[in-house]
């Protein structure tokens, strides 16, 4: 079968692609090559002149829990030291790059097209970082799992950018990284390194790419489709599945009984059944409790609106438990996921947060594909 090209397949088939003389590759397990080559490794063999790698959320292994990095350490691989970005911004993350020493940052990461995954917000602040010291910027593009015909969700807020949304894009933004770092705008030296063979409409499957876990919590492609709504009840007391093998697919409670899969079957949402369960997460919100709740089973990927999606589950679940949903931590958490204080104060007033959504559009503006 025929595969996507990659801007890391096209980097380590023609170096010259990423001039420079002192290289940070910033990566995690879903730098590879078709092959499964890793990225570092691959371009190294290649003659790329690799000085520094940098790792996001979850590290360059993808060991660590969201929320937390994996510490600087040495790649087995290459032998490069291994800086990690995790939870830091501004003069820091200035200090740390400085530091390497590199004169050219590289980014190789895989996205799952919603904006409060914080892979693109990594890429961000390293953007900010590079303008601030005088360095190029080369992203090495990736497919949006999502495809790239659509966005969903209103802007964010700029009041409420957080390290889930630092620039106001869509919750579903319908871009692939190369566009992103386009669309940020920065006064830089930057270079997209374009796929080959990717277009908009294209599902994962049809990239004929292999599935890299971007996270620990991100194992199926199934899962990044349904995640730009189901990630809202991370804001919640709902499990949205962490801790079992099937997260943001699975979502419920140990208070939620036989109404709720029949409910969200009622409003009829497109593309999408839900499937009556029960499931135990084994760490994280009701770790080791039974709790019962759906499946979300996505029968028509084209047809299928995750943000309206999520929005209609919150709705309903907000319906019936009222005596026991309610925010986890302060109802802030919920209103950086969502880009702005509207889904709260919709939920709280027992409103129908679906007019919050409006009509899906396309994408506009810098985009490299057709």
């Amino acid at each position: 079968m025929k595969h996507v090209r990659t801007g890391a397949e096209r980097l380590a088939a023609d170096p010259a692609l990423a001039a420079g003389h002192r290289l940070g590759l910033i990566t995690n397990p879903t730098g590879v090559l078709p092959d499964l080559t890793p990225t570092p490794d691959a371009l190294t063999a290649a003659g790329v002149p690799l000085t520094a790698l940098f790792g996001p959320e979850h590290g360059i292994r993808g060991t660590a829990q969201a929320g937390f990095g994996e510490g600087d350490t040495t790649d087995p691989g290459t032998g490069l030291p291994v800086f990690d970005t995790h939870a830091i911004d501004g003069a820091a993350l200035d200090e740390v790059v400085a530091r390497s020493g590199v004169d050219t940052l590289v980014f190789d990461i895989a996205d799952v097209g919603a904006r409060f995954y914080t892979y693109v917000w990594t890429m961000y602040d390293l953007m900010a970082s590079a303008a601030r010291l005088g360095l190029r910027f080369v992203v090495l593009d990736r497919p949006n799992p999502l495809g790239g015909t659509v966005t969903e969700g209103p802007p964010l807020d700029p009041e409420f950018a957080s390290f889930v949304g630092r620039f106001p894009l869509p919750l579903r933004h319908g871009r692939t990284a190369g566009e992103l770092a386009l669309l940020f705008g920065f006064d830089l030296d930057l270079h997209v390194v374009r796929m080959e063979g990717w277009r908009r409409e294209m599902t994962f499957a049809d990239t004929g790419l292999p599935w890299v876990m971007p996270s620990v919590n991100m194992p199926t492609p199934d899962t990044a489709l349904v995640y730009p709504g189901t990630g809202l009840f991370e804001g919640t007391t709902f499990s949205e599945g962490r801790g079992t093998t099937r997260p943001f697919e699975l979502v419920g409670a140990p208070y939620v009984d036989e109404r709720f899969a029949p409910a969200l079957n009622a409003l009829g949402l497109a593309g999408v059944r839900f499937r009556e369960t029960w499931f135990t997460p084994m760490f994280h919100k009701h770790a080791g409790a039974p709790a019962r709740g759906v499946q979300s089973h996505v029968h028509d990927p084209v047809a299928f609106r995750p943000v309206l999606t999520g929005l209609s589950m919150l709705h309903v679940a907000r319906e019936l438990y009222a005596g026991e949903f309610a925010w986890r931590g302060p109802e802030l958490q919920l209103d950086q996921l969502w880009g702005s204080g509207a889904l709260t104060r919709c939920l709280d007033a027992g409103e129908d947060p679906r007019a919050l959504c409006p009509e899906p559009a396309h994408p506009e503006g810098r985009l490299l594909y057709s």
